[in-house]
């Protein structure tokens, strides 16, 4: 296999579904790359992160859209899109931007096929970047998919690898329901192996990224590579934990998670976002609930602080959950 960056997994996945299908439109701010300089060419760089370079000269200007700096208008008209036949891929520059179109994602998109019993449904896929490490500031680091797993109706994505990525954008794509698509822009860059080809993902399976007997350690986008890093030096202690990446967080693959504490008894859930509703505390909350008889330890949870991302590099990299904490953390709950 090719080894590929998530960015252009993202990006493949895109030109093969557009090609097959072509109801997919994609919309959002400079996703074309607008039209720049004097000479009004464009120069098709596909949006901030290039995660859609190419398909405004392939698809032009009736399946590539540039929008105006309106993200109430941009989710709004996808969603209205999907509801007269299209496959819009709507483009948030960043998650942190959420709240400007929220109500178009709860109480519309995700709502369609309940509110119309059924006969409709909202094929939108909102693709959206997230998450701290590029000193990006407050209002540009945040990982909101707390927010969105809270949402009934709305199916939540969150890779931690290219192949994922790719494989999970595809089934995205050929779905019926809307889908919130979180990448996080740390991870653009990462690369790893990819087919050339077409391949989906099932939403609700987890991947088990690593076997181990000791503790059971969940983590979510960048916390999973992190997570690797923690695992890895224990292991040479003869320290194993089983590593789940859950991939979707609605749905949640449950039965993989409570199935693994009960052979481990132990639970350390890592979630970039702070630690008050977070999806960490979901987990820790369904395992408790699920698999109580199973755990020899309390649940522990690495979590970033209840505060704003630090733009300084030096309070960023303090806030973001390390490799030395997640490493802290699995010795902690095997003291028990």
């Amino acid at each position: 296999m090719t080894q590929k960056s998530m960015r252009d997994a993202i990006n493949e996945a895109l030109h093969l579904e557009m090609e097959r299908d072509p109801r997919i439109i994609v919309l959002g701010e400079d996703v074309s790359g607008g039209a720049g300089g004097t000479s009004g060419n464009r120069e098709a760089s596909g949006g901030i992160f290039g995660v859609t370079k190419g398909l405004w000269p392939k698809y032009g200007d009736a399946r590539v859209i540039d929008t105006p700096i309106s993200e109430s208008a941009i989710i709004g008209a996808a969603a209205g899109a999907a509801l007269a036949g299209l496959r819009p891929v709507a483009e948030l520059m960043f998650a942190d931007f959420v709240g400007v179109c929220m109500d178009q994602i709860y109480n519309q998109a995700a709502k369609f096929r309940y509110m119309f019993g059924g006969k409709g449904s909202c094929p939108v896929v909102i693709r959206t970047a997230m998450g701290a490490g590029m000193n990006m500031g407050a209002q540009h680091s945040q990982t909101i998919y707390p927010f969105i797993t809270a949402v009934p109706g709305m199916k939540v994505v969150i890779p931690s690898n290219a192949y994922d990525a790719k494989g999970l954008m595809i089934t995205a794509l050929r779905g019926d329901d809307p889908v919130m698509f979180f990448e996080h822009k740390a991870l653009y860059p990462r690369k790893g192996e990819v087919p050339d080809g077409a391949y989906t993902i099932p939403f609700g399976e987890a991947a088990l990224v690593r076997e181990g007997e000791h503790v059971t350690v969940v983590a979510l986008a960048r916390m999973v590579v992190f997570a690797e890093k923690a695992i890895d030096a224990l292991a040479k202690e003869g320290i194993t934990c089983d590593l789940i990446d859950p991939r979707t967080t609605s749905p949640l693959d449950e039965e993989t998670i409570l199935e693994s504490v009960a052979s481990t008894g132990r639970l350390v859930v890592i979630d970039e976002s702070p630690p008050r509703c977070s999806v960490a505390a979901d987990i820790a909350a369904m395992v408790a609930s699920k698999g109580f008889r199973s755990l020899k330890a309390p649940i522990v949870q690495v979590t970033a602080p209840h505060a704003p991302v630090p733009f300084a590099r030096e309070l960023e990299r303090a806030y973001v959950p390390s490799p030395a904490r997640i490493e802290q953390a699995i010795r902690e709950v095997l003291k028990d």
